[in-house]
């Protein structure tokens, strides 16, 4: 099954219980899958170029926010 944008965003938050949930970049490499990082890198700077996610820091780490619904 290929993995796909929405994959990243519904990991990153859920707009029910958390929407303003942050994810650092090693939880989303390990959920999706070390495989995946190449794509998940693409995926994420395309998402970062739309303004839907905004990269952040958690813990001193890259991390991730879901900036638009």
């Amino acid at each position: 099954m290929a993995m796909k944008k929405i994959d990243i965003l519904n990991f990153i938050t859920d707009f029910r219980k958390s929407p303003n949930d942050i994810k650092t970049h090693s939880a989303l490499v390990q959920h999706l899958g070390s495989q995946h990082e190449p794509a998940i890198q693409a995926m994420l700077t395309e998402l970062k170029q739309l303004g839907v996610v905004k990269e952040t820091e958690l813990q001193g780490e890259k991390a991730y926010q879901v900036a638009k619904k």
